[in-house]
């Protein structure tokens, strides 16, 4: 299984409803590492890595969020792999 990298920026009603610690929930069940983060502009910033299927199946999750995230867009961007080892919310 080919592993994949991938930079997300997502845009809505996203801090303050758990989205971060909830996304590192199911990167943890995927077994996706990374990052997440609050950016200044009301976004969410991430970076996710591992296998394809599972890195594509958090993009998918990335597109309704926690159950109080209201999410406008999901930007996708292929990135080189890091290697990170485990998952982070910054």
């Amino acid at each position: 299984m080919a592993a994949r990298a991938v930079e997300v920026r997502i845009t809505g009603q996203v801090q303050g409803v758990f989205y971060r610690a909830r996304c590192a929930e199911e990167a943890a069940r995927l077994g996706v590492t990374g990052w997440v983060r609050n950016e200044y502009d009301e976004s969410v910033r991430g970076h996710f890595e591992g296998p394809s299927d599972a890195v594509d199946a958090l993009v998918a999750w990335c597109h309704e969020g926690s159950p109080r995230a209201v999410v406008d867009q999901v930007e996708v961007t292929d990135v080189p792999a890091e290697g990170l080892t485990r998952f982070a919310t910054e």
